[in-house]
């Protein structure tokens, strides 16, 4: 047993931790620099003038080994990075390993593949030889390239199909100019290092610098004199932000790519009550959340508490999401909010999302504008501020059967609506669509009729958020509604 002696105790505390062990790893992913380096290429084919693209594209030296060299191949000789390729019309042999860094070959059998391999392994370059991971020393991953900002995807050769998915749907996460935002990088890092110390301040520049570099384009000298600004320690570099980003109706898969880019680069995400755990958890995992949920005839965050959140937040140089169910512009409350930010000289910007009302009629599978239904398409509120059916609403165009309304928050007033629609002259039996909870697991439906819409309510309920859509373009959605009634009967 060992024994310590109080001093050593405080030595041992004081130890900095060993990282956690890492789970196991079937490649050891390296980025391997190849410029100005000798590499040898064995074949003309298709598929080795792909590896020598990518090899040039990386700066070697390519050696070609080939008796005949494909069409592809031929142009790629041509192209701009031509004059890095020498071609030998022969054969391989021991002596082309000298002085190479790597080798690669196409071999048309597993013999041929062998001897390549075993000669390569000889000389001691490490090899590849084209779709036979039996005779590779490394690989190539799928990759997404932003260079300097390089992706590479392995599977280490168990499903390169999948590794191309993967790739895919990388590549749409990642902007374009998230390449000049990384050559900029390179620029800016001595003048960072110089103006900031090491520690808190350095980091934080980074971590704006990145939030840039994924929510906004690369605007040359424009963006390098906003980021410049940063660099010092003046009150702009306390400048934070505020985006409002539409969280969609509820499906985490219905989010844009730029909300998805906003939640990831998010300091304080203040999200509505609507808005569910899936889409929450693509969020940052740093980022502060906080509720300020508001909800009819529930205890609720005012509006005045939230701007002012808001406002605080962005002061303290935060990049601040409002993260709000369905589409921030409609019936959001986005209006207010921004008005706020503007008085107080804090950039606001608006990333719109699905509004429910595109979500329903989807799920219900109609047309809002159905050309043989349905000339306009209205979203009307079915509460005022003081919880009631709003007075100034144009109730006979709404009872127009050419138009179709949708009413959002109007589960509590739907009896007032179903009468004030009739007193207009709305045919009672015009179709009618109730939803709750829209693409939610919890999700709700009832197919009927104005004649029937409180009935409607009843058994849908209103304490999860309804929406009511009234005209002809629903006809069809109760044919659809029985045929799905019936076919989850039957499964």
């Amino acid at each position: 047993m060992n024994t310590f002696t109080k001093p050593e105790l405080l030595r041992n505390k004081s130890r900095k931790r060993l990282p956690k062990a890492i789970d196991d790893l079937a490649v050891l992913p390296v980025f391997y620099k190849l410029e100005g380096k000798r590499v040898v290429l064995v074949g003309g084919s298709d598929a080795a003038a792909w590896k020598g693209d990518l090899l040039a594209a990386s700066g070697a030296k390519v050696e070609v080994y080939a008796e005949e060299l494909s069409p592809e191949f031929e142009t790629l000789l041509v192209g701009p990075r031509g004059k890095q390729f020498v071609v030998h019309n022969r054969p391989w042999a021991n002596d082309v390993f000298e002085n190479a860094s790597i080798a690669i070959a196409d071999a048309e059998s597993d013999g041929e593949a062998q001897a390549f391999y075993c000669a390569a392994k000889a000389a001691g370059v490490p090899v590849n030889v084209i779709d036979k991971p039996a005779f590779c020393e490394f690989q190539f991953g799928s990759i997404v390239n932003r260079s300097p900002a390089i992706v590479s995807i392995s599977t280490n050769g168990a499903a390169p199909i999948l590794g191309q998915a993967i790739r895919q749907r990388v590549e749409t996460l990642l902007p374009r100019s998230l390449k000049d935002w990384a050559l900029y990088a390179q620029e800016v890092r001595t003048k960072v290092t110089k103006a900031l110390k090491p520690g808190a301040e350095r980091r934080d520049f980074w971590e704006r610098f990145s939030v840039a570099a994924f929510t906004t384009p690369f605007n040359g000298d424009e963006s390098k004199a906003y980021i410049e600004k940063t660099v010092l320690p003046d009150a702009e570099y306390k400048s934070g932000k505020v985006t409002l980003v539409g969280a969609g109706p509820g499906d985490a898969g219905l989010l844009t790519l730029k909300a998805v880019r906003a939640l990831q680069a998010a300091d304080v995400i203040l999200f509505d009550d609507l808005v569910s755990d899936e889409v929450l958890e693509l969020a940052r995992r740093e980022a502060r959340k906080m509720l300020v949920g508001k909800r009819g005839g529930r205890t609720s965050c005012k509006q005045e508490d939230i701007n002012s959140v808001m406002v605080r937040f962005a002061k303290a140089g935060r990049n601040v999401v409002r993260l709000k169910s369905g589409d921030p512009v409609i019936f959001g409350r986005a209006g207010e909010e921004i008005a706020v930010l503007e008085a107080n000289n804090i950039p606001v910007s608006i990333i719109p999302g699905i509004t429910s009302a595109s979500a329903m009629a989807a799920q219900l599978g109609v047309s809002l504008t159905h050309r043989d239904h349905a000339q306009s398409v209205r979203f009307v509120t079915g509460h005022s501020r003081k919880g009631k059916l709003p007075t100034h609403i144009d109730w006979r165009a709404i009872a127009d059967p050419t138009a179709s309304t949708i009413f959002f928050m109007g589960g509590r007033t739907a009896a007032e609506i179903r009468s004030t629609l009739l007193n207009h002259g709305m045919d009672g039996a015009t179709p009618v669509a109730i939803l709750s909870s829209i693409t939610r697991e919890e999700e709700k439906r009832w197919i009927g009729n104005l004649n029937t819409l409180e009935q409607g309510i009843n058994e849908v309920g209103f304490n999860n958020p309804v929406l009511i859509g009234i005209g002809n373009v629903f006809e069809n959605a109760g044919v659809k509604h029985s045929e799905d009634a019936q076919s989850s009967l039957a499964e």
